[in-house]
């Protein structure tokens, strides 16, 4: 893809615009602001001028072709050069293709038990762990927000922060319903069953401008339940707050009703950005072959089938035999896969732009 000049230097422009600024700047607020645009343009920047000096040389190579004494030199160094440039062109436009602007976000991860009973449940838990195995090798920290566990282990409900950087780029892609196909521990007839849980990846994102007026919402207060003895809750201090128009529903149980009621709120404005995030990456998939990303969470994304030790994601036709790894948190493979096939759909999206 051949980018034009205009387009990089607008991107080479305005993040001198916005170093000149950051130099200047006095207001608190808005130097946080320049610097962070400052650290979003910069790898931009050094790749757009990673690529200008490519292109530089090439023709100046070029040149040095009409010395019969660098001539031969000269050719051997554009072949090589020419073979490279593809690669930075790719990586300078995946960067300039239009982008989630909450990749580098933190996320909050929800698991919840679908059809299939005690199994269902077992296999919520079995995610989780994948998630929470996967998010430790990367150094990212697990959070547990509130739980609810399956009678006979597992989870109904688990929901989760997971914080570090580009969290949710990473994860986003998990979101919908996992299949899995296994002879459950408490079937004694050895018979294959089909159990389903649903995964829900939300970015945390701070400052969050989402405007809930006083008359959309319910407040109640009710006595969350403890572990008896002397940690029994005797207040009313847990909260819950539904947002009439969604039907949101958001819950937090801290000591603190204070604490809880500001909680809730900040979980309320993560699902109504959400929300809005869905709507939009929905529109944009009607108009992509690829659903990667879509938003639906009622899709079937990815089947688990423990027989014959092999995970497929619906979505790419991706079929990997290393089910075990893959439980233990290794899903570097399959998120690359998808990424890649998302990167892919970004190119095509900025070359229709371009055209």
């Amino acid at each position: 893809m051949r980018l034009p000049q205009a387009r990089l230097d607008q991107v080479l422009d305005r993040f001198h615009e916005v170093e000149a600024r950051m130099s200047a700047a006095s207001d608190g607020a808005e130097i946080v602001r320049l610097s962070r645009e400052h650290a979003e343009l910069k790898p931009v920047a050094d790749a757009v001028m990673s690529l200008a000096r490519a292109r530089r040389e090439l023709e100046e190579l070029g040149e040095l072709q009409a010395d019969p004494e660098m001539a031969e030199m000269a050719r051997a160094e554009i072949e090589a050069l020419k073979e490279r440039l593809p690669e930075i062109e790719r990586e300078v436009a995946l960067m300039l293709a239009p982008r989630d602007a909450d990749e580098n976000a933190s996320a909050v991860i929800e698991v919840r038990a679908g059809t299939g009973g005690d199994e269902a449940a077992l296999f919520a838990g079995d995610l989780f762990r994948m998630y929470s195995r996967y998010a430790s090798a990367r150094g990212w920290r697990v959070e547990i927000d509130s739980v609810s566990e399956g009678e006979a282990g597992g989870y109904k409900e688990v929901i989760a922060t997971i914080t570090g950087h580009g969290v949710f780029g990473r994860l986003k892609f998990e979101s919908g319903v996992h299949r899995v196909q296994r002879v459950p521990v408490t079937e004694a007839g050895g018979r294959i069953h089909t159990s389903a849980a649903t995964v829900a990846v939300l970015p945390e994102v701070e400052d969050v401008e989402i405007e809930i007026r006083d008359a959309d919402i319910r407040v109640d207060t009710y006595r969350s339940s403890g572990a008896g003895g002397q940690h029994v809750n005797k207040t009313d201090s847990a909260v819950r707050i539904t947002h009439l128009p969604t039907g949101i529903v958001v819950t937090s149980s801290e000591k603190s009703q204070h604490v809880n009621r500001d909680k809730a709120m900040k979980n309320l404005r993560i699902r109504l950005y959400d929300l809005q995030r869905q709507e939009k990456d929905q529109a944009r998939a009607a108009a992509r072959k690829s659903q990667v990303g879509s938003g639906d969470r009622s899709e079937r994304i990815r089947t688990y089938n423990f027989p014959q030790g092999r995970v497929t994601d619906h979505r790419i036709g991706l079929t990997l035999h290393s089910l075990p790894q893959i439980l233990e948190g290794e899903l570097d493979p399959v998120l690359d896969a998808l990424i890649a096939e998302d990167q892919a759909a970004r190119l095509a999206d900025l070359e229709a732009e371009l055209a």
